[in-house]
């Protein structure tokens, strides 16, 4: 039986990167995955081959539209789905082969198989067994699949399926206004399909900022996609490779939709199910999260959990800062994740990013807030780009002028947030932003003017 000081089960941001860290500090790693690549499932059929066609299709979109406008004029012009998959395929194959040669560079030893508990300090893997002083667990999340509507990977497909279509669905139907639904959706809107996204809730993207959701949807209707809101799908019906899509719409009423494609794109959920916890005795929510003290500890010595496991927002970098974190505990140091400061994003063209409250949640909390906001079209670095849509928000604390919120809709937002990531982390006030010198013409210099918003002197609007 080989014997480790740390042992992760899941190669996916959080495992990999703790299993890094666990190794960095001394600590006898073993690193045990069931795929045969490393990277889970950001980099493997999420977060990356995402990004990727959103890249590849975003150029294609932009010559169509944007071409004549730059005297860039194209007889023909047409586009292949095929390369656009080999390119993602490729782009994924050097980032999985760079996490193996990180294990190696690393000493991490990594086993390939389904880590299970054996009780006490034991996992087995097939047939080995080997135990470990600390275990991490990071198996991550999977699809939802409503129990309506289950996954034939065909013509109602999960977000996995929705990466390789082999051509263009003529029409497809998402149900999920969140990021997954609306990258997704983007990306065959772009190449020629007619989507509609079908959202339960009155805004797309639930838990942005109203004003920046209003702000993205109407972005991205101008492209040609359409929102059903405040509707709720209730069946759907495959024939003749055609699906039929039943909802109830905001006015109450039933009715149909045919597509090619249902994307089912309403969450993911946590996958703690296939590592035999029952064994160890960790307790699992009725919801499949894992209970965690604030040093990631589950209730039972020495077993760890981090990531889409654990309450919090599902996000690759909120499990990558927790699997460092436990990796610096375990090793006596002080281990820290921020979690009022987490960014998300939102990948469509206009991007969304955000951290900290929301104006509705400010409102909610009884804060007395100032906001400052900056329009895109008002920055001649955005112009130049032919990037005028979209807008920066900066919510503050009217007495200590305290920034509790930044939202941005816009090109390069998730680039550009991160200045006001920083800030927030070191408690920093809209003046600290205002009175920063931003480099002239950069979009960075929308955050300068939405900060100096706050204060009501913001100078190009």
């Amino acid at each position: 039986m080989q014997t480790f000081d740390y042992a992760v089960i899941g190669a996916g941001p959080g495992g990999y990167v703790s299993a890094i860290r666990a190794a960095q500090l001394g600590l006898k790693t073993v690193l045990i995955e069931k795929e045969s690549t490393l990277g889970g499932t950001c980099l493997n059929v999420g977060c990356i081959p995402s990004k990727a066609l959103l890249e590849s299709s975003e150029m294609y979109h932009n010559m169509q539209h944007r071409g004549a406008e730059n005297g860039l004029l194209f007889d023909n012009l047409h586009f292949d789905v095929n390369p656009m998959l080999r390119r993602k395929e490729s782009i994924v194959k050097t980032l999985t082969d760079g996490i193996a040669m990180l294990m190696k560079k690393n000493k991490v030893t990594v086993i390939r198989g389904v880590g299970t508990l054996a009780g006490g300090n034991k996992i087995k893997v097939g047939d080995e067994e080997i135990s470990a002083t600390t275990i991490v667990l990071a198996m991550g999340s999977i699809p939802v699949e409503l129990p309506f509507l289950k996954f034939d990977h065909k013509y109602i497909v999960d977000s996995t399926d929705a990466l390789s279509f082999d051509k263009v669905p003529e029409q497809m139907v998402v149900i999920g206004g969140g990021a997954i639904g609306l990258e997704l959706g983007s990306v065959w809107r772009r190449l020629g399909s007619e989507v509609t996204v079908i959202e339960m809730m009155p805004q797309i993207v639930p838990s942005a900022d109203k004003q920046m959701a209003i702000t993205l949807q109407r972005s991205l209707t101008s492209q040609g996609m359409t929102f059903l809101l405040d509707s709720k799908v209730t069946g759907a019906t495959v024939v003749d490779g055609k699906v039929t899509v039943s909802y109830t719409g905001k006015d109450g009423k039933d009715a149909t939709l045919i597509a090619d494609k249902l994307l089912v794109a309403v969450g993911r959920k946590p996958n703690p199910y296939t590592a035999g916890l029952e064994n160890a005795g960790v307790v699992v929510e009725k919801n499949g999260r894992i209970p965690v003290d604030h040093q990631w500890r589950t209730n039972v010595p020495g077993i760890f959990a981090i990531g889409d496991l654990i309450h919090g927002p599902m996000l690759a970098h909120k499990a990558e800062e927790e699997g460092v974190a436990v990796a610096d505990v375990v090793a006596g140091k002080a281990g820290h994740v921020s979690y009022d400061n987490i960014p998300s994003v939102v990948y469509t063209h206009p991007e969304m990013a955000c951290v900290g409250i929301t104006e509705e949640e400010a409102k909610e909390k009884g804060l007395k807030t100032a906001v400052g906001k900056f329009f895109y079209r008002g920055n001649g670095r955005a112009l130049s780009m032919g990037e005028g849509d979209g807008m920066a928000k900066i919510i503050a604390d009217a007495e200590t002028d305290r920034i509790l919120g930044a939202h941005i809709v816009g090109a390069r937002a998730s680039d550009i947030l991160q200045e006001l990531v920083l800030a927030m982390e070191f408690r920093a006030s809209a003046e600290d932003i205002a009175s920063t010198v931003h480099a002239h013409p950069t979009l960075s210099e929308i955050v300068k003017e939405a900060a100096m918003a706050v204060d009501k002197r913001s100078i190009h609007s």
